[in-house]
């Protein structure tokens, strides 16, 4: 953690230099948190709560006590398993008045530590998460990050009361073969009623407000693939529209980025069907993805075009030695060996899954 600063130090220092107006950042580890694109509904925090419904149901100030804290200076102090060798994710900001900037990334950071709930119970969790803050990020931010925690972690108690009112949308979508729009949207009115209990604007709006854009998008898609009076052109087109429409930002950029990748392999695979050329390639992926990830593109072709060929290859001569030998043990050394010549270490690992995919496909 050298590269945190304690933030007291550094108001000393800028407070007299800047306007009263500068803001104070404390990055633990600045990494903007990218969605991936998908067209599965968020809209409870099933990632996290699945797992809170383990807490227990005791007073989370409880948790929070003095007897608690004196297990951890920084909260970093003896690591479960799963968070050993990693950087604490998320980020907490404070303004120049040492007040908290609530941000996507505080999120992240509760999530973070949330994440070994099952390796370590709910008191050393919130003792830890209480301790990191405080050995961080001054009053009074410090403290109201930690009421701002004890809040989420509430939340996601309430959450599966949602999910079960509600059941799984999406083993619903797949047994019915449509979603239920409506019922979609009555469980995000409920989401964000709750939502509205334990948070205030500003907060719902940094922790889930990309996440409600993506959701707005994703139904708005279902919504126009459920469209029986439209032709698949008319879907496209309003797709497309509806993308074109919203706020210039990250969730917009990752669904383009994602309708790129999507078009991209389903047009590769249709001219690698039709016998495009290699330049035919190039330039179709240029157009999507740019030069640069064409052409790795391109080379990822020819690697894969050779590794089909000495596979090819393999196959034939392992049938042969399989065919010709009765001694078992004989054989399997051959094989082996067979395998050392035509393919490095890594490859001979995708040897069996690269034959049952081949299978599958036949």
């Amino acid at each position: 953690m050298s590269n945190n600063r304690r933030p007291y130090l550094t108001i000393l220092v800028i407070t007299v230099v800047i306007i009263v107006t500068a803001v104070i950042i404390l990055w633990f580890k600045p990494n903007q948190s990218n969605m991936t694109p998908s067209q599965t509904l968020s809209t409870v925090d099933s990632d996290i709560s699945s797992t809170m419904v383990k807490l227990s149901d005791n007073n989370n100030e409880t948790a929070l006590s003095t007897n608690n804290n004196d297990r951890f200076i920084t909260g970093l102090e003896n690591l479960p398993r799963s968070l050993q060798g990693t950087d604490v994710d998320g980020e907490i900001i404070i303004d120049e008045n040492k007040q908290l900037v609530v941000t996507e990334g505080l999120r992240r950071l509760f999530d973070y530590f949330l994440s070994a709930l099952g390796e370590e119970d709910e008191a050393t969790i919130f003792a830890r998460v209480e301790s990191y803050i405080r050995s961080f990020v001054p009053e009074p931010a410090a403290s109201q990050a930690i009421v701002i925690f004890n809040k989420y972690v509430a939340y996601l108690k309430a959450i599966p009361e949602i999910e079960k009112r509600f059941g799984n949308l999406q083993l619903q979508a797949t047994q019915n073969g449509e979603l239920d729009l409506n019922m979609v949207a009555q469980q995000k009115q409920d989401v964000a009623k709750l939502r509205q209990q334990y948070f205030d604007t500003q907060t719902i709006t940094a922790f889930f407000g990309a996440e409600d854009e993506y959701d707005d998008y994703s139904i708005a898609m279902i919504n126009i693939n459920q469209n029986k009076l439209m032709s698949d052109e008319q879907k496209a087109a309003a797709q497309q529209d509806y993308v074109s429409r919203m706020p210039d930002n990250m969730t917009k950029v990752n669904i383009e980025q994602q309708a790129n990748l999507n078009a991209l392999m389903s047009r590769t695979e249709q001219m690698k069907a039709q016998g495009a050329t290699p330049e035919a390639l190039y330039n179709m992926r240029r157009e999507l993805v740019g030069a640069a990830a064409a052409g790795r593109l391109s080379q990822l072709d020819k690697e894969d075009a050779n590794f089909d060929q000495r596979f090819t290859r393999y196959q034939v001569q392992k049938q042969q030695l399989l065919s010709q030998n009765t001694n078992s043990t004989q054989t399997r050394v051959q094989i082996e060996q067979l395998e050392q010549q035509l393919f490095s270490d890594t490859e001979r690992k995708r040897l069996a899954g690269y034959a049952a995919m081949q299978q599958q496909q036949q």
